[in-house]
């Protein structure tokens, strides 16, 4: 078999400021007559094999996204953000590759205790976290519980009991804006999440904890937002939380031995866009938590951060079949079997991706084409003026790279469509994570006649 280069990676962006290669896994290959191979597994061969729309996988991308993060910060605690996608085999590797979790329901608790993460590698988050949340947060240990809310303390502690003991986090709000769309930016006063720092209420809220016996305040946490490519905003998060550990420290005679600065770290989408520099980041957030601490006379507290787009995005691809193409004096639409059902990013933010089709050359010039679903809403668009074979047609497969983070897991059943199965790659070896959800699924919980 001879492989080639992707055509749709660039020279000048084969390899990405995040040290990987552009939009695509590593381990990605062209045969020459199109067919594209990840993990040394044919996605035309997927698409034969286990029908489409279907993720791809590729299980030693996210294996080595984890072990990049553990070079690039050997002392920091690093839990992967499960919201971003979870599954369990997914929670296997990220449990082999020495991460921790952050979870947000108890859905994605059981799920992973359940496959033998250890519960106290497992931080709880939720700005509205429900009685099951805790409850069974509290019954199977977790490692930290991060408050999000004054009314948190007292439900917590009176869960927990006299006798209990429960190691807790506040997430401050730091008033910092931050991220690639005003939807998911988390850090600045005007949102739902975290105790603001600027108003009194986080040092308020960790008055009140530590009153509580049986809450172990362990530190701080804050999360600027998603998609941040820029290193200054958590600097400036640093400096602010450092200060007020300083004045923790100096009401309540505390040095508070965590800081949890988060994830969001932006990744490549598109070839040629921006990525976070992981290294850099590394760098200059360990120089200046030392340098802030120095200055203000306290111990460097553990940093925690927590990846999960970065982790599991890009170790993703969606591959979909075209049901129709139709051109109107505007624009050319290219119609597939899939939509805003399995990627409702897009409508919800503008996200913008590179589809490419796979399983064939085409002699065809590159024309200018809007990637549509199947759906009933103008707004089912998943990649707009995008370059496409000009003789493009039903039956042809596109692959969507940077697919594995906040596809499936937002997906939904929209028009009563099956979610996408997801199949690892590894080796040439192909294997089903999570089978398709199919017209049974959805029939059997409609149980209302």
């Amino acid at each position: 078999m001879t492989t080639l280069p992707l055509p749709v990676v660039p020279t000048d962006t084969a390899v990405g400021t995040d040290g990987h290669r552009s939009v695509w896994p590593a381990t990605t290959a062209e045969r020459p007559h199109g067919d594209v191979l990840v993990g040394g597994v044919s996605l035309t061969g997927i698409a034969e094999s286990h029908g489409t729309p279907v993720y791809v996988l590729d299980e030693a991308e996210v294996r080595e996204r984890c072990r990049t993060y553990r070079s690039a910060f050997p002392d920091a605690g690093i839990h992967y953000a499960a919201k971003a996608f979870l599954c369990r085999a997914l929670a296997r590797w990220i449990e082999e590759e020495g991460l921790g979790l952050d979870v947000c329901s108890a859905g994605e608790l059981e799920l992973a205790v359940t496959t033998g993460f250890p519960a106290d590698r497992i931080l709880l988050h939720g700005n509205a976290k429900s009685p099951q949340d805790l409850a069974l947060a509290l019954r199977l240990g977790v490692g930290r519980i991060v408050i999000d809310t004054p009314a948190e303390i007292a439900r917590i502690a009176a869960a927990v009991g006299t006798g209990g003991h429960q190691k807790v986090m506040v997430r401050v709000t730091p008033g910092i804006s931050a991220g690639g769309h005003h939807k998911i930016r988390t850090g600045s006063d005007d949102q739902k999440f975290g105790l603001s720092l600027r108003d009194g209420h986080a040092q308020h809220a960790i008055a009140r904890i530590l009153d509580q016996p049986q809450l172990e305040l362990t530190g701080l946490h804050c999360h600027l937002g998603s998609q941040i490519t820029d290193v200054r905003p958590y600097l400036v998060a640093v400096r602010r939380l450092v200060g007020l550990m300083a004045r923790v420290r100096d009401t309540h005679g505390i040095a508070l031995p965590e800081l949890d600065l988060g994830g969001g770290h932006g990744i490549a989408y598109r070839p040629g866009e921006p990525a976070l520099d992981l290294t850099r980041l590394a760098a200059r957030v360990r120089a200046e938590l030392a340098e802030s601490c120095a200055a203000a006379g306290l111990p460097v507290p553990r940093l925690i951060i927590e990846p999960g787009r970065a982790v599991a995005g890009p170790a993703g691809v969606a591959v979909y079949r075209v049901l129709a193409v139709k051109r109107t004096p505007g624009r050319t639409f290219v119609a597939v079997d899939g939509g805003m059902s399995d990627n409702p990013r897009p409508a919800l933010y503008g996200v913008r991706y590179a589809p490419r089709l796979i399983g064939r050359h085409s002699p065809a010039e590159a024309e200018r084409m809007t990637v549509v679903g199947r759906h009933c809403e103008a707004g089912d668009v998943l990649a707009e003026d995008v370059p496409l074979p000009a003789d493009a047609h039903p039956g042809d497969l596109l692959a969507v790279p940077v697919a594995g983070a906040y596809h499936l897991a937002m997906a939904s059943s929209y028009n009563l469509v099956g979610r996408p199965p997801v199949v690892a790659v590894l080796d040439g070896r192909a294997r089903v994570l999570v089978r398709r959800e199919t017209l049974e699924d959805l029939r059997v919980r409609d149980i209302g006649l």
